[in-house]
């Protein structure tokens, strides 16, 4: 059934390539020209879903009776992506916990313009390295705050209509639960453990999200996959 959510995820893809290059009209700079595999695992094409590490927070992994992962609708799993850069804190001793802020949101927009309504957002660790991490998700230990401030992540739901965000580290859900339950309502899940995103733009991507079929409610292992132009 794994195996099958990938294989679906390619073909996606190649239905998208083959439209974008036979549409009457369609301009060079509307054609995605590569693929970029998201997925942090020690084989990206293994079905096994145990080696990977990325994972999809459903809804309904935060408020029961929302989506399961394997309930989200298809149109919420093909998006507009855009990466904002998470930048190391000023004061360490102060904030050793940097988190995306409504003013660098604002500072984002203004460079590249507004955030694609029902986008899929990224946070990119300042400096990341392109090889894949080696944190287990299932060790506590390391699950790290969200990476964006609550208030910020309630004006991409609310304002930009952000259907899901993606981190390339583990991260705790529990210690907000304002914010787990906000996201839950509006439907938007969270993918953890990604990797590569040094290797994207900041826009004009597109995310393509393939989780198991799982109707379970908990974190679901996930394929993703972006096309860029």
């Amino acid at each position: 059934m794994r195996i099958r959510s990938f294989i679906i995820a390619y073909a996606l893809v190649l239905a998208i390539l083959l439209f974008a290059d036979r549409r009457p009209g369609s301009k060079q700079q509307d054609r995605y020209s590569h693929v970029v595999d998201l997925t942090d695992a020690q084989d990206a094409t293994s079905p096994h879903a145990a080696e990977s590490r990325t994972r999809i927070i459903a809804p309904g992994a935060l408020i029961p009776g929302t989506w399961a992962a394997g309930q989200i609708p298809a149109e919420r799993l093909v998006a507009p992506l855009v990466v904002l850069d998470l930048n190391a804190a000023i004061n360490p001793a102060i904030e050793d916990t940097p988190q995306i802020s409504l003013d660098d949101i604002a500072a984002w927009e203004s460079h590249h313009g507004m955030i694609p309504q029902g986008a899929v957002v990224a946070i990119r660790r300042a400096r990341a390295q392109d090889a894949p991490a080696t944190n287990d998700l299932s060790t506590n230990d390391l699950l790290m705050p969200f990476p964006i401030a609550s208030d910020a992540a309630q004006f991409l739901m609310d304002a930009r209509y952000t259907i899901g965000f993606a981190v390339e580290t583990p991260v705790n859900l529990t210690s907000d639960r304002t914010l787990a339950r906000q996201l839950a309502l509006h439907g938007s899940y969270v993918v953890e453990g990604t990797a590569r995103f040094t290797s994207l733009p900041s826009t004009g991507s597109l995310i393509i999200v393939a989780p198991a079929r799982n109707k379970q409610p908990g974190e679901t292992a996930v394929r993703i996959l972006a096309m860029v132009r």
